[in-house]
């Protein structure tokens, strides 16, 4: 089997492609990335023979199709706003897919995925995709399911990368329309900071408060949860107690709108010069916690009895005492390792269907817990009745 691991170079990718190269049986495993300096030191590091690179521009379509023409599956590392045209370049060269978002437009390749008898699985990182997991092994023991709510904190630098940066402001910007709750039937529109919650996450974290954030869980789990009847969905989220501090003051003060401003006789938006100063400087790159907190509590029905089910998961120390889990990676290794474990399994056809799927749709909860705990990353779960 051949993969081609899409924006491979990046920081998260990467551990993507080094999980690959530790845990599967691909043959070939191409970086692709358009910074070839990096990728072509990322090559030299693995010094593996299954491991090569080729410089690639997913703006040039046609190009990066015919890149892609013979191999097995996609793993698509790309930012947020390249997803769309990544996922209509794998669709036309008869690939399988998967990519870490689930926020872009996946859904326009769809049939073209299903007429090639393909499957692309967009969302499948921590959260959305393990996130859903959780809830879904959660709801497959209750009867019924009244209310869900997916948390997560990932503690890391605002701006590590360019594609955080991205997601940072793309997750508050005032004006998106799809933050969402699952209200009754309805998704109900909310605005940044909606609905604050106090989420006890597992130690080194600790106790946090969350906000309504705009993740695929809210739209997936309804769709996949419709037959028990499903009254709430709640998705959540927080990174380090300061980066919040900074993006509320932003949200406060306007300037997440991003308006226009004149400097030097050049037009810039406010929100791309602050983005642009965190990515360049040490406050951007830099956070006292590093890792990743899952907590999913599920509520519903079992035999008439009314349960809870409580899920969190675990990882290695980013203090050092681990090796490969130190600092940054603490967070990054949380991230990429769950899209290699998805692309495996779609890869060797263990994915239940065609076409642009959700994670819901595709996995088997149990199998991904099962790979996830072989590279020390465990889901608990407490289950206990409500009065």
């Amino acid at each position: 089997m051949k993969i081609f691991c899409l924006g491979g170079a990046g920081n998260i990718c990467r551990e993507a492609v080094l999980d690959l190269v530790l845990h599967s049986d691909f043959d070939t495993i191409t970086i692709g990335d358009f910074n070839e300096e990096e990728g072509q030191r990322l090559v030299k590091s693995i010094n593996d023979p299954r491991v090569d690179f080729v410089k690639v521009n997913v703006m040039d379509h046609d190009a990066t199709v015919e890149q892609m023409k013979g191999y097995d599956i996609v793993m698509d590392g790309t930012t947020i706003t390249l997803n769309g045209l990544s996922t209509a370049c794998i669709a036309e060269a008869g690939c399988h897919g998967v990519n870490l978002n689930g926020f872009g437009d996946e859904d326009d390749s769809h049939e073209v995925f299903r007429k090639n008898g393909k499957t692309c699985v967009p969302g499948f990182g921590m959260t959305p995709g393990v996130t859903q997991m959780m809830a879904m092994h959660a709801a497959n023991q209750l009867d019924e399911v009244d209310t869900i709510r997916v948390s997560h904190g990932a503690f890391r630098p605002i701006a590590f990368s360019k594609s955080i940066t991205e997601t940072t402001t793309y997750e508050y910007d005032p004006e998106l329309p799809g933050r969402v709750v699952y209200e009754n039937g309805e998704f109900v529109q909310v605005p940044p900071f909606a609905r604050p919650r106090d989420i006890q996450l597992p130690e080194p974290y600790g106790d946090t408060v969350q906000y309504i954030i705009p993740h695929a869980e809210t739209r997936t789990l309804a769709k996949a949860l419709a037959h028990k009847n499903v009254k709430l969905i709640e998705v959540r989220g927080t990174w380090p107690q300061k980066n919040m501090q900074l993006v509320r003051a932003l949200y406060d003060w306007g300037f997440l709108r991003n308006d226009k401003i004149v400097v030097n006789g050049a037009e810039v938006g406010i929100l791309d010069c602050i983005a642009q100063y965190l990515y360049n400087s040490k406050e951007g790159k830099e956070t006292e916690l590093y890792g990743y907190s899952l907590h999913v509590e599920v509520t519903g029905s079992k035999d008439g009895r009314k349960m809870m089910h409580t899920l969190t998961h675990t990882h290695p120390a980013s203090d050092g005492s681990v090796p490969d889990w130190e600092q940054l990676r603490a967070y990054t290794r949380n991230v990429g390792i769950p899209m290699a474990i998805a692309a495996v399994q779609i890869a060797k056809g263990n994915s239940k269907a065609t076409g642009v799927i959700t994670p819901e749709e595709a996995f088997e909860p149990t199998v991904i817990f099962q790979e996830l705990a072989k590279r020390n990353i465990f889901v608990h779960e407490d289950i206990k009745p409500m009065e």
